[in-house]
């Protein structure tokens, strides 16, 4: 019999796992080639794993919740046309060294049955956290120990030793002192936060962490340790670009069937503004910074429950129109799940609409790897003081923007800002085209 290996693909320039949200088959069934597998979620795009063969679904060696680095085996496939009498089933313990704990080394052999078939994500749990699986009862099919059985073990505190049998599923009799962690290299995963036992009351609601916040959050740790951020901000008088969108939007939808909204001129002006100060559109590589060609613009998207950031590519080269489009277009694929992971791909530099919810002013955490995020806040009527001295409501916006201090200093950063308020302060009729 020919078995195939699924393995996790990457979903995305900068995604190294994915979480397994939900199993769309089952062993024993038959699949075609490109048929969907599993739903996986990232910190950047929900998607489906489809099928490199057509076969028999042998062995689905990871679980629903569980994480899987990039390339990680997922699932086997007995090849179509081969002959699918009993066979050994594959093991990720085969080839997986699990945790050392005490004098016990050895990985433990394939014929233990389920409870010596861990999963990728147990491996891992186990090899972070010193976990000797050997003296785990689990609580997943035939004894095989899960993913949540560890997550409890390490939230109570009973972590096994060595000669020690703990039952996952029955509650800690001591709380052992928490053990020193030693500081992770760039690396390795972020450890798992300490659990702080907080009291629940009667009628307060228990949330459990999705994968995808699991994902958004473990991202924007990463971003907030490795990058020195560092903030500034500026003031825009938008008077003139907010009497020109306006004199234009009724014709625009119905001439063209979507929105325009004030943020494409303000990602329009931030692409031609990264042409001018290419520094801006940059990353940090460790031992380089990759100054990138291509002006790709992240956006945010939000939904009930998570963030999405597609890409707006080649932005530098759109006009407001085409930009606007683009914005409607990727808003709807989140919103109706269908964005793909091809439309996450490339970013290199974000600008994120906090104004749609009010905001005035806020500091937004860098989209890794990138450089710099910028923040676009609400358009309010203000009183100013004009050039000749005279007071008049003007409608203002801050522009506040987030920096890598490793790749960017202030004095570059300052004159990108001051260059995307002079395009947007002198955005009127008779200076800009949206086509």
């Amino acid at each position: 019999m020919v078995i195939e290996q699924i393995k996790m693909p990457q979903l995305g320039e900068s995604v190294t796992e994915g979480t397994i949200s939900k199993w769309l088959v089952s062993v024993g069934d038959k699949v075609n080639k490109y048929d969907p597998l599993a739903e996986v979620m990232t910190d950047k795009v929900n998607a489906e794993i489809p099928s490199s063969f057509s076969g028999v679904i042998k062995e689905l060696i990871a679980e629903e919740g569980d994480t899987l680095a990039v390339g990680e085996k997922i699932c086997t496939i007995a090849l179509e046309g081969e002959t699918t009498e009993d066979t050994p089933k594959l093991s990720m313990a085969v080839d997986s060294k699990p945790a050392i704990s005490g004098d016990e080394n050895a990985a433990p052999e394939v014929d233990q049955g389920n409870k010596a078939r861990y999963s990728p994500a147990v491996l891992k749990i186990s090899q972070e956290h010193g976990i000797d699986l050997t003296k785990v009862s689990g609580t997943g099919a035939g004894g095989r120990i899960t993913r949540k059985d560890l997550l409890k073990l390490i939230e109570s505190g009973n972590i096994p030793e060595a000669g020690q049998r703990v039952e996952a599923k029955t509650e800690p009799a001591a709380v052992k002192e928490p053990k020193q962690e030693v500081a992770p290299s760039a690396s390795t995963h972020t450890p798992l936060a300490p659990v702080v036992n907080i009291p629940v009351s009667v009628g307060d609601i228990e949330i459990p962490v999705t994968g995808i916040r699991k994902a958004i959050a473990a991202n924007m740790l990463r971003s907030k340790h490795e990058a020195p951020h560092a903030w500034t901000m500026i003031e825009v008088d938008a008077t003139n670009l907010v009497e020109y969108r306006n004199s234009l939007k009724d014709e625009f939808k119905k001439k063209e069937g979507f929105n325009l909204t004030f943020f494409a001129f303000f990602v329009k002006a931030v692409a031609q503004a990264l042409k001018e100060f290419p520094q801006i559109n940059s990353m940090w590589a460790g031992d380089k910074i990759i100054q990138k060609k291509d002006i790709n613009i992240s956006i945010a998207v939000a939904t009930d429950d998570a963030l999405y950031v597609p890409v707006i590519k080649q932005a530098d080269e759109k006009t407001i129109k085409g930009i606007a489009r683009e914005i409607a277009e990727l808003a709807v694929k989140v919103r109706t799940g269908k964005l793909r992971s091809e439309d996450m791909q490339g970013g290199t530099f974000t600008v994120n609409n906090t104004g749609s919810f009010g905001s005035v002013q806020s500091m937004g955490i860098i989209n890794y790897p990138q450089a710099a995020i910028l923040q676009v806040e609400s358009i309010v009527k203000r009183p100013v003081v004009m050039n000749n001295g005279m007071i008049a409501v003007r409608d203002m916006v801050n522009l506040c923007m987030s920096l890598d201090h490793r790749v960017l200093d202030g004095l570059v950063c300052g004159r990108f800002l001051q260059r995307v308020k002079e395009i947007l302060e002198n955005t009127s009729k008779t200076t800009t085209s949206i086509y």
